[in-house]
Order: C-alpha cells, then structure tokens, then sequence
C-alpha cells in the first residue's frame, strides 16, 4: 500500500461522497482505532468499495478477483491503494495468507461476506470472514452501505458502523458450527443496521 497515495485518494473520494451523494455516517467510534481488524459489509453496487472506505475511520485493504489487476490503469491504482488479489475459480489459501498477514501487522481488511454484489438478498453469505476472524482472532466491526445501487442517480450513500463483534475458539480451531453461528451473527448485525439508517434517508 503507497500510504500517501491512499490518504489523497480517501480524502478526494470522502469529499466527492458528501457532495455528490450527500453521504452521511454513522458509528465511526465502533471502529477501533489501532489493531488488526476486518470490516464485514453488504454489497450492493461496484461503488461500494470505494465509497464505505472513504467514510471509514481507517484505512483498508480490499481482496479483489486478480482479473481487475490485469486491466491498465485500474490495476496498478487499486494495486497502490493496498487491494490484493483472489483467484474466485481456484484455491482461496493464497488470499487467506495474504489475509493474515495484513491483519497480524495490525492492518484492517474489508471484506463483502456474500463474495459478491447481492441487489436482491438472495445470495447466501459465505464464512470466509468468521474463518478469518477466528484465525487472527481480529474483532470483526459489521458495516452497512446505503444507496450506492442508485449512485448514478446521485442518490443519498449513507453508511453505518456497528460495535465490534469478537469470534470464537480463541486458541483454538474453530468447528465448522461456531463458524457458522458467528457468520449469522455478523449477517444479523448487517442487518439491523440496514435497518436503522434504511428510515434516515
């Protein structure tokens, strides 16, 4: 990550937010301020990425599928701003290691626990983040973002940040149940928060 780079560009994208799309957050003291961290929010819209890191009180790292790191511009840009690499159609265990990592450096990642956009609340969330989670034992802060799939239309982008949730199995393997407990824990806390800034805009 070019740290500098990084910070001009959230400054740049953070005040195009607040004009264009009038973006509001919330909870920004849920973030820790130091120390590994993964932030789990919705996806709904290519502007998501870009648009919840601005808004966020640190700076993070994104996975993003290493087709976008082959296209001239785009790559070497999300390249500097810290993004790394996943191979959707092979093994994850590269991006998990890179993933740990950040986080044992004390870095924060942001991750989308559905692996993909999800317009219609269909898509079943995945538990790459409570593995995560439960590997580094980083506390996971859920993350919202609202209006981004009517960005074009330059419609209100709010976003919210909810109290940090810790995983289990400390100093231990985690069971695939706790996984999954902890993946719909996360879901939920999502999900109320979508709900409280769902009414405020």
């Amino acid at each position: 990550m070019n740290a500098g780079f990084y910070d001009f560009a959230k400054l740049f994208v953070r005040g195009m937010t607040r004009t264009l799309w009038r973006g509001r957050v919330y909870g920004a003291e849920n973030v820790p301020e130091t120390g590994p961290l993964i932030v789990a929010c919705n996806h709904i819209s290519y502007f998501d990425p870009p648009l919840m890191g601005s808004l966020c009180p640190r700076r993070i790292r994104y996975m993003a599928k290493k087709e976008l790191f082959q296209i001239p511009v785009l790559g070497p840009v999300i390249t500097a701003l810290g993004a790394y690499s996943v191979d959707r159609q092979g093994s994850a265990t590269a991006a998990i290691k890179r993933s740990l990592q950040v986080l044992q450096a004390g870095g924060a990642i942001g991750i989308f626990p559905e692996g993909t956009r999800n317009l219609t609340g269909t898509v079943a969330p995945q538990t790459g983040v409570a593995l995560l989670a439960a590997l580094s034992q980083a506390p996971v802060v859920p993350a919202c973002i609202h209006g981004t799939d009517r960005a074009l239309r330059l419609a209100r982008v709010d976003v919210a940040f909810g109290p940090p949730l810790h995983p289990p199995a400390a100093g231990r393997k985690a069971t695939r149940e706790e996984l999954a407990k902890f993946t719909a824990e996360i879901m939920k806390a999502i999900e109320e928060l979508a709900e409280s800034i769902g009414g405020n805009s």
